[in-house]
């Protein structure tokens, strides 16, 4: 509805009488607690409109340059400073004829494995796990008799919910990561149906381990997957159900969906997913027989859970971040004490948290690839955090991130002290429509 200046000089004038009031209620006797302000629904108040301006027209054409060098059909791009919202903008194509706005959501792949791991997070202030909780085993979180019949190698009984989200389980890619072997178990078991993630895990802990937990590290979708698994056991709840209604709602991240496996299954406000021109058609994941693009039916995305299957748009992502970051400005839904161990440096080839690195200087950086989407989060020393997800996968698969990062480096050496100083977290910004 289109609001007159008049009408909004008037409400201007009742906010600052209502805010008087709160600050008067505050210093006398029984002060209250200022309620921490609600962000707004991103997804449906965001604009590309709102980030349109002349000053920033270099950096649009640095971005539809770099999209057009690696041939992306569309990207979501978002930036934040010390938790405020400066830009959120949509570029090229989120689905046919349909321009891509900061409130598309998109698969973000392995960037799933940061939520998950403030899941886990969340439960450890809760007092109902720790991270140093065993997690097989009849003394482990996940002792139900089945799982611990089918383990063989006693050194399962080791791992820990900490070695779990560093990638320090046991567990090798070498031996075949169960996430993305669907068709090939189901040949090999002569099953008709595609194994649940119960089925998954037998078949995982019938399998001795790669390495002693603890001593070294493989990056493991698995793990994250038996980490949403922990998250069911100990929440009683289902993991979606569970990260949705305990971290990502009460931050105000309410768009964030997991993905289905084909586009009749995408979310109305999800993007269409493309692969290179040149990549050839695969068998589907659930062994049909039939032939499939990469992207729609490669894989059985949703049955990632927090490995890889949240979908978020990208002014969601940065408002994550804002709610796990230290800072003051927006609430953090976890303790600053867990912000620490989250992001706590030890060497380069230590794993953080759910992040892949975080720097002593605030560098932190969590990346996400999969057929259709590659996305980057990168918070930089002076408290930036620049978003990007594309719904357009290249042939360098995950080591288009480092490239990303470099578009990011140059983007911030000539756009950094132009970009406009505000909160769109809180504040959606007047159009001429409401002017008029």
């Amino acid at each position: 509805m289109a609001v007159s200046k008049k009408g909004k000089i008037l409400l201007a004038a009742g906010a600052a009488v209502m805010l008087t009031a709160a600050v008067l209620l505050a210093s006398g006797s029984g002060r209250r607690k200022a309620e921490p302000r609600i962000p707004v629904d991103l997804n449906a108040s965001l604009t590309n409109e709102m980030s349109d301006t002349s000053i920033l027209k270099g950096m649009d054409s640095m971005v539809t340059d770099y999209m057009r060098v690696w041939g992306l059909k569309g990207v979501s791009l978002s930036v934040m400073r010390n938790d405020s919202l400066l830009y959120a903008k949509g570029y090229g194509i989120a689905d046919t004829r349909k321009p891509m706005s900061p409130g598309n959501i998109l698969r973000v792949a392995s960037v799933s494995k940061l939520v998950t791991a403030v899941g886990i997070m969340v439960l450890c202030e809760r007092g109902q796990l720790a991270l140093e909780d065993t997690v097989f085993g009849p003394s482990g979180i996940l002792n139900d008799s089945t799982y611990n019949e089918a383990i063989t190698d006693s050194l399962y009984y080791r791992i820990t919910v900490e070695d779990l989200l560093r990638h320090k389980g046991g567990f090798s890619k070498k031996g075949g990561d169960p996430m993305f072997s669907t068709r090939w178990i189901m040949m090999q078991k002569h099953w008709k149906k595609v194994p649940t993630k119960e089925q998954l895990m037998e078949l995982q802990l019938a399998r001795p381990l790669k390495f002693e937990p603890g001593t070294w590290q493989d990056y493991s979708n698995f793990g994250y997957l038996a980490l949403s698994m922990v998250i069911e056991k100990v929440s009683g709840q289902d993991y979606e159900t569970f990260m949705q209604e305990n971290v990502l709602k009460p931050v105000g991240c309410v768009g964030f969906k997991i993905a289905g496996n084909y586009y009749a299954d995408k979310w109305p406000d999800e993007v269409r997913y493309y692969v290179p021109k040149d990549d050839q058609m695969v068998e589907e994941f659930n062994n049909s027989g039939r032939k499939v693009v990469r992207c729609y039916g490669g894989n059985n995305v949703s049955g990632l859970l927090g490995a890889g299957a949240w979908a978020a748009s990208t002014p969601e992502l940065a408002l994550l971040v804002a709610s796990i970051d230290g800072k003051e400005e927006v609430p953090d839904i976890i303790s600053k004490e867990s912000v620490d161990r989250m992001t706590e440096y030890f060497d380069p080839d230590t794993y953080s948290l759910g992040w892949n690195d975080t720097k002593p200087n605030g560098e932190w950086t969590r990346t996400g690839t999969f057929a259709g989407t590659s996305a980057l989060i990168k918070t930089f020393e002076d408290g930036e955090c620049w978003i990007f997800v594309t719904n357009t996968s290249t042939y360098k698969g995950p080591a288009l991130a480092a490239h990303t990062n470099e578009l990011f480096e140059n983007m911030r050496l000539e756009y950094s002290g132009k970009l406009p100083r505000r909160n769109l977290f809180y504040e959606i910004p007047a159009t001429d429509e409401e002017e008029g």
